[in-house]
């Protein structure tokens, strides 16, 4: 029985890091071998993560290493042919979001993937947090009813600098159809959809508050309706702290967090209508100062946000060495990059 699949790495940016520490320390996966444009980016990447080989061709990389599995890291615009040339030559694709820069690139690549009997996979990492992972558990066994309003929102100072206020080296997200935004659109909707899987209508009205030539957008608001329920969809970069905070809300109670400075708050029915406050104000604060211990031991011991790449990545492994659907099928995509077409469509902009 096959216990351990063999990797390659296309792309050696900053998220690689995530992808090469999961891959270097994994016991289902081996790292044969990465790939960059920048043969010192590859060979940097090779030695510090133990990879097999280096390689600047991904096609030779493909021919030489003959890899079960392909993550590729690279900018969105080059994903639809890169992934079309893995899936050809039998490999199945963990691709960074988002999967490709339009929807209609998307089904293509997707009913490509299921002609050649391979798994594509986009990385939504943030649904398998623990935070959000605890929250699905509350509506699995009833604690808050039967869900009614999710709202999400990411506020980043994408505007004060950093790799998209460049205007000298603009980054390629920029050409994006969403602009800046669309490199976090698909953390926004695949949570979304995690709790309210269809939608009837929406509405969304996108902005450049701070004007200029470089930023397509840097504000989204957004409401998505799935008949009774209601969800919010809201990305700034002019308001602070940064933050990425989920709610959501049913007809029993409500459950909080914030993904980036993760905590569980719960308002929930706990022993009848007039103790239920006093009891929910009492364990949430226990929650919230033991929230607080451990988001400061993480920042001393440097861990990051992205702790949910590593249980997604793990769990897709552990279902391809048996031949199971991984946690993220093409359903889920779909779903998410339709409300991502959505969003765009003009027919729904306000």
């Amino acid at each position: 029985m096959v216990t351990q699949l063999k990797s390659a790495v296309i792309g050696c940016g900053a998220i690689s890091k995530e992808h090469l520490s999961f891959l270097s320390k994994s016991e289902r996966a081996h790292l044969s071998s990465v790939c960059d444009l920048s043969k010192a980016s590859a060979k940097y990447a090779a030695k510090r993560f133990g990879a097999d080989y280096s390689y600047t061709d991904y096609r030779q990389m493909l021919s030489d290493s003959k890899p079960d599995v392909v993550h590729i890291l690279t900018p969105p615009h080059t994903h639809k042919k890169i992934a079309s040339d893995c899936l050809e030559a039998g490999v199945h694709v963990f691709c960074e979001k988002p999967i490709t820069p339009t929807y209609e690139e998307f089904q293509e690549l997707s009913a490509f993937a299921r002609s050649q009997n391979r798994w594509l996979i986009e990385n939504q990492n943030y649904c398998f947090n623990e935070q959000i992972l605890a929250i699905q558990q509350l509506i699995a066994d009833g604690s808050l009813g039967e869900v009614q309003e999710v709202d999400v929102r990411i506020a980043l100072p994408i505007r004060d600098g950093g790799v998209f206020a460049d205007e000298n080296l603009p980054s390629p997200i920029h050409l994006m159809p969403a602009g800046v935004i669309h490199d976090f659109i698909t953390h926004l909707c695949s949570i979304v959809v995690r709790f309210i899987p269809n939608f009837d209508r929406v509405s969304a009205t996108w902005n450049n508050h701070g004007g200029g030539d470089l930023f397509k957008y840097d504000d989204l608001d957004a409401i998505v309706i799935s008949g009774s329920a209601h969800a919010r969809i809201r990305f700034s970069c002019h308001t602070a702290p940064k933050t990425f905070a989920v709610t959501v809300r049913g007809s029993k109670g409500y459950v909080e967090t914030d993904l980036f400075q993760p905590y569980l708050r719960c308002v929930l029915p706990r022993a009848g209508e007039l103790l239920s406050p006093i009891i929910n104000h009492f364990i949430n604060g226990c929650n919230l100062v033991g929230a607080s211990v451990t988001n400061f031991r993480n920042k001393i011991m440097q861990k990051t946000v992205y702790e949910g790449i590593h249980r997604l990545l793990d769990n897709t492994y552990s279902a391809l060495i048996n031949d199971l659907a991984p946690p993220i099928c093409f359903e889920e995509i779909e779903r998410t990059n339709r409300l991502v077409n959505a969003l765009l469509s003009p027919t729904n902009r306000f």
